[in-house]
């Protein structure tokens, strides 16, 4: 064949017609796998390119996704929580995979995502990742859900449409806390973290650890929680807080490693030893957690398979397919913090 080809080539050497050629190189789920995989089969042979700028004027879609995180307070001046940042390779090579663009920012208070986004063909869908205090963003998400925003967010509920969020299973997450604890005979327990609608992961998983050590008849003292936002400062100060009015306890669930980092050094400092002495469990399993003194004990979310889903959940969304809801299970690695 000379010159270029084009996908009036592939359509006749395909047996197909040219806007099924079209709709196969776009991965159209009105194309059956077995035509979709002689497309691209002859796509190969012929040496053909898509022109993605053409393509994209053709279709009013970027083939981008915008991934906007929410400014954290750090150690460093990344402002980004760690745990986020594992997620990021995730995502990244999702997009990859689906041929599409990652453009990734930071969530600014007042800009309209929609008009920056997709109104203006910047990116088809947005995924967000963290928001702070959860009732001070909820008008975030309400303007994304008047304006009818192709969008999906990690672990926040939206107006109770299960289709816009993939999680962790929070509440099992903290019940393997308690049970893990109570099979170590650590049953006088503390918590640290934002047991309340502010915060409503850390809430979850606050909920399922108090109520698996009900089940076992164990009670957890309100005296023995401790507010936090997930920041190691955070939880060092927490947990100082508590060393100061001599409350006592041998089990230590915070709702994050960075918490149970801060608590950590907190227990440290005033000679109270770890595992000994107190037991700790943190929640993500973020790089850092395996290196700290002692390695820190866990409740794991899957960052990897997260990132996939918030992926395809959110190309269904910009496709018009059914979503359904991921609700990631959590395993517990124990190290010697417990």
């Amino acid at each position: 064949m000379k010159g270029k080809a084009t996908s009036f080539d592939i359509a006749h050497y395909a047996g197909v017609s040219q806007s099924t050629v079209s709709r196969a190189l776009r991965n159209s789920p009105l194309v059956n796998e077995e035509t979709r995989k002689r497309v691209f089969e002859v796509a190969k042979q012929l040496n053909y390119k898509v022109d993605k700028n053409a393509s994209n004027l053709r279709t009013q879609q970027s083939s981008t996704l915008a991934l906007l995180l929410f400014e954290d307070p750090t150690a460093d001046e990344s402002q980004i929580n760690p745990f986020f940042l594992a997620m990021l390779g995730s995502i990244t090579r999702a997009c990859a995979k689906e041929g599409y663009d990652l453009l990734v920012s930071f969530q600014s208070a007042s800009s309209d995502w929609q008009a920056d986004y997709e109104d203006s063909h910047r990116a088809d869908g947005i995924i967000l990742l963290g928001y702070g205090d959860y009732i001070d963003f909820q008008p975030k998400f309400n303007t994304l859900l008047e304006q009818n925003t192709k969008f999906v967010c990690w672990g926040a509920t939206v107006d109770n449409r299960a289709d816009l969020t993939i999680s962790c299973d929070n509440y099992g997450g903290g019940q393997l806390a308690a049970t893990h604890f109570i099979a170590h005979s650590r049953t006088d327990c503390a918590f640290i973290g934002d047991a309340s609608d502010h915060s409503p992961e850390f809430f979850a998983r606050f909920n399922g650890f108090k109520d698996e050590l009900q089940q076992h008849a164990i009670t957890l003292s309100e005296r023995k929680i401790a507010n936090a936002i997930s920041t190691e400062e955070s939880g060092y100060h927490a947990t100082r807080s508590l060393i100061a009015n001599n409350i006592t306890f041998n089990a230590l669930f915070a709702a994050s490693d960075l918490i149970a980092i801060g608590a950590i050094r907190a227990l440290k400092e005033a000679n109270i030893s770890v595992p000994k002495d107190v037991a700790v469990i943190g929640f993500d399993n973020i790089s850092i957690a395996s290196y700290v003194n002692p390695p820190l004990t866990t409740i794991e979310q899957n960052t990897t398979i997260a990132g996939q889903m918030l992926v395809e959940n959110l190309l269904k969304l910009i496709r018009g397919e059914q979503v359904q809801s991921t609700l990631l299970t959590p395993r517990l690695i124990a190290r010697g913090s417990s």
